[in-house]
């Protein structure tokens, strides 16, 4: 088997376990998940064996996002360079190699059951809005986080979420980064079930998986294949616009202060620059 920097695999009986490790504090999302997510995908597509995938946190959370400090070079010299071609190319092309990380999630034929406990922020929520059904532990915590950064979401919750909760619910969300719990986030319908806790929710998105697995398997992958069928443009040239969108727009004062206040510990003061 694969050994992987930031997630382990575990399969049998038809249904592979794939659990954010980090090694970022959280499971936050630095170099290493965003290189082994699509390779981690790519093999449980390919793999026979394989029927269904239960994608889950390790310790208390699911991801806290994005690894700001870890991922930080990515943004240094666009922002040094606001006005020159090859950073925003660059920027870009870093953009679209990490929406295809998770639509190879969105892609992967076999149906992906997300088990969320904790906080879920930012690229978590891109994580799970690639999946096919999400669960939910009563600690869970939700947020499209990204606006109070100064950044416009681009990694694909604001293509899939407005099928999974609606435009309404996903433009608060979007607009004011807020947080919102378990109850809530089941309310909306950005999760099908909220169980007691996370040794709860696991097994019940195992037991979930089983019950997809027992089903003939090229069927499920008809159906999932046929269900995506519809949203699958739509999502694909929204992740260009907004690839491109920000690769022209997101260098800001507000980001250069957005990311010193990660680093300092401290609440930012946006001036719209």
């Amino acid at each position: 088997m694969t050994e992987w920097k930031a997630f382990t695999v575990e399969s049998g009986d038809h249904v592979a376990r794939v659990t954010l490790t980090g090694p970022g504090k959280g499971n936050a999302m630095g170099p290493d998940f965003w290189r082994e997510l699509p390779l981690i995908f790519g093999e449980l597509d390919a793999d026979p064996e394989v029927r269904a995938v239960v994608l889950t946190g390790a310790g208390k959370h699911f991801s806290f996002g994005l690894d700001l400090p870890a991922m930080s070079p990515l943004f240094g010299p666009l922002l040094a360079d606001k006005a020159l071609a090859g950073p925003r190319t660059g920027f870009l092309d870093e953009i679209r190699r990490m929406q295809a990380a998770v639509t190879a999630v969105a892609d992967c034929r076999k149906p992906v059951i997300a088990a969320v406990s904790g906080w879920c922020i930012g690229g978590g929520l891109d994580l799970i809005a690639a999946a096919d059904i999400r669960l939910a532990s009563a600690d869970a915590k939700f947020s499209l986080r990204e606006a109070k950064v100064a950044i416009v979401a681009d990694i694909g919750s604001l293509h899939r979420l407005p099928g999974i909760i609606g435009e309404g619910h996903l433009r608060e969300l979007a607009y004011t980064g807020k947080d919102i719990d378990a109850a809530r986030a089941e309310k909306i319908g950005l999760v099908n079930d909220v169980y007691d806790d996370q040794e709860a929710v696991l097994a019940a998105a195992d037991a979930l998986a089983r019950d997809i697995a027992a089903n003939p398997p090229l069927v499920v992958q008809g159906v999932k294949d046929v269900l995506d069928q519809p949203k699958a443009g739509r999502i694909a040239d929204g992740l260009r616009y907004v690839s491109t969108w920000n690769a022209a727009f997101l260098p800001s004062e507000d980001l250069t202060e957005a990311i010193q206040a990660v680093f300092e510990k401290r609440a930012p003061e946006f001036k719209g620059q």
